[in-house]
């Protein structure tokens, strides 16, 4: 895939286009937001913010670099690749962000897909700037073949409306106004969550009795179309405690857990454990 610049970047306190002038992003108020040394830039305001640290800690992130890059989710990667490079309209180069993109699997899988010439522009994006550091240090030093990673939120996209083709959602918390407005007419969120069974047998040993599931399949959000819902599911063996140990913390139910099923987690050294997601994807409506 050949990695293009996304120009189209908007000021997180008015709203206004953004310029890169050398190392630094300005919009025309003279709001300016610098390019670390690292390849990020941060452009989540402080006022914007709930904590003085907020997202994922470092620690699960770290227990999700490991997991993730040895491969137990790679199934997953191949079918958001695969969907979110389906159907992609005639253009000499597109837009793809990863909203809530954590520290950057799915769009380095994305950047390493075979037999897929297109040009496309690709933003991660993450409320954790620890997050974030991750991504760009995976991310190769060739950075004109990286995407542009930001700290940010969903909550207030630094995206001009109406300049992406793709909005991933991957395990995140969607702001569906929010891609709606980023996305363009006809272009596509490809969300993925979690299946009724998911991790059932790890949620089956720390909780003490599991939750009615959810809905499935709950209605399009406001100014968007279904186009499909792919179930993927398939059974993962982990046979050392440590990726048993990281599956649990890269995941919220290690925080949801009382200490009793903490404990009996910590003292498994393999689970054979069910997989199961709901890849959904809905398309931009034209406005009418």
């Amino acid at each position: 895939m050949n990695i293009i610049p996304f120009q189209s970047l908007a000021c997180p306190l008015d709203g206004d286009p953004l310029l890169l002038d050398g190392t630094s992003w300005r919009c025309g108020a003279g709001h300016t937001f610098d390019v670390a040394r690292q390849g990020y830039t941060h452009l989540l305001p402080v006022q914007k913010k709930r904590s003085l640290d907020p997202g994922d800690s470092k620690a699960m992130i770290l227990a999700r670099q490991r997991f993730l890059n040895a491969g137990h989710y790679q199934p997953i990667a191949a079918e958001v690749n695969r969907l979110t490079l389906a159907d992609l309209p005639a253009s000499a180069g597109h837009a793809c962000l990863d909203a809530g993109c954590g520290e950057g699997y799915y769009l380095r899988q994305l950047v390493a897909e075979r037999g897929h010439e297109e040009a496309m522009a690709l933003v991660g994006l993450d409320i954790s700037k620890a997050a974030i550091l991750s991504a760009t240090r995976q991310a190769g030093t060739d950075n004109s073949q990286q995407p542009n990673w930001l700290v940010g939120s969903n909550a207030n996209l630094p995206v001009l409306a109406a300049t992406l083709d793709r909005v991933l959602c991957v395990f995140g918390f969607p702001v569906y106004a929010e891609f709606a407005r980023v996305l363009k007419p006809g272009g596509r969120l490809v969300q993925v969550d979690a299946g009724p069974d998911h991790l059932r047998e790890l949620r089956e040993i720390i909780y003490p009795e599991l939750k009615p599931e959810r809905k499935q399949d709950p209605a399009a959000p406001d100014n968007f179309v279904r186009v499909a819902t792919d179930t993927l599911r398939y059974n993962l063996d982990l046979n050392e405690a440590g990726p048993v140990a990281d599956l649990l913390a890269m995941t919220p139910h290690l925080y949801r857990a009382k200490a009793e099923g903490r404990e009996k987690a910590a003292a498994l050294d393999s689970l054979a454990v069910t997989v199961d997601v709901r890849l959904t994807t809905f398309q931009r409506v034209h406005s009418r």
